[in-house]
């Protein structure tokens, strides 16, 4: 994404090409446990900025956009093609983009006579965190939306439980999607994870439907539809999840990463008590 979509070649010796990095506050989540700022910058990344952020135009530099794709984030875009703040706009979309919104940029940048300065248009389906290798988390700037607490809040709505199971569907379909799999789904009945189990499954039979634009059948690996290799995901729900209590002892170190932790930084507010003693 960071090299215009384009291969990276790790070993080459000429010089990047330098452009700007708009992202919003999912797509910092995403990025920052991922990437330094001396990667970015040997990705050829001179600045990066949030989009709701004040900007000044730089015209001769070409901007890589990495945003969720919300009412508010096209808005701001469209705004950004008017003002014709760089060179050209490389538009990656962090979640699948609908067709109506695509449209309301195509019609500002129309209306900007800016059509030729987009240059690219993906969805990217990277709407989670890696935070190692083998690790991955959901929770992102909507994270009180995903909690446990949301989906067992006695006042809950039956739109409020849609809008959380689609929020963790869509992360789990982008998850499988960058791995290139087809998961074979097992989850406990007439639980929230059933819920997601369902949803799950249909989002994936419907992409599958069509060959052509399946984004499972075109994996150059060939961990797709069509391998016998295929991951197991277990959808638990919290309530019966009788293993992660166990793993959390009654030390200092796991109330820290319980309570403070995120996304690999510990988050300390308020002033501590005179009489406390803190050791490193």
């Amino acid at each position: 994404m960071l090299n215009f979509n384009v291969p990276h070649v790790k070993n080459s010796t000429g010089e990047p090409v330098w452009k700007v990095l708009i992202y919003d506050r999912f797509g910092q989540d995403i990025i920052s446990p991922l990437l330094s700022v001396k990667e970015l910058r040997d990705m050829g990344i001179t600045l990066h900025l949030l989009l709701h952020s004040d900007r000044d135009p730089i015209p001769d530099v070409p901007a890589v956009y990495f945003v969720m794709p919300t009412e508010e984030n096209i808005d701001r875009m469209c705004q950004d093609l008017r003002n014709q703040l760089y060179e050209s706009y490389y538009l990656n979309f962090i979640s699948a983009i609908s067709r109506s919104k695509l449209e309301d940029i195509a019609n500002a940048a129309l209306a900007a006579s800016a059509v030729t300065q987009v240059a690219k248009v993906f969805d990217q389906y990277l709407n989670f965190i890696t935070l190692e290798d083998d690790m991955f988390v959901l929770c992102n700037q909507n994270k009180e939306l995903v909690s446990y607490r949301a989906i067992n809040r006695p006042d809950i709505t039956d739109t409020e439980m849609e809008t959380v199971m689609d929020t963790i569907v869509d992360s789990l379909f982008c998850f499988f999607v960058t791995l290139g799999a087809v998961p074979i789904i097992r989850c406990s009945r007439g639980t929230a994870a059933e819920m997601v189990a369902v949803k799950l499954d249909k989002k994936l039979r419907e992409n599958l439907r069509d060959a052509r634009n399946s984004l499972f059948t075109g994996d150059p690996l060939g961990t797709g539809q069509f391998s016998f290799q295929r991951p197991l995901l277990v959808l638990v729900d919290r309530n019966i999840d009788l293993a992660t209590p166990l793993h959390h002892t009654w030390t200092y170190q796991a109330l820290v990463h319980d309570v403070l932790l995120k996304d690999g930084f510990v988050s300390l507010k308020g002033k501590p008590p005179g009489n406390v003693i803190y050791k490193s």
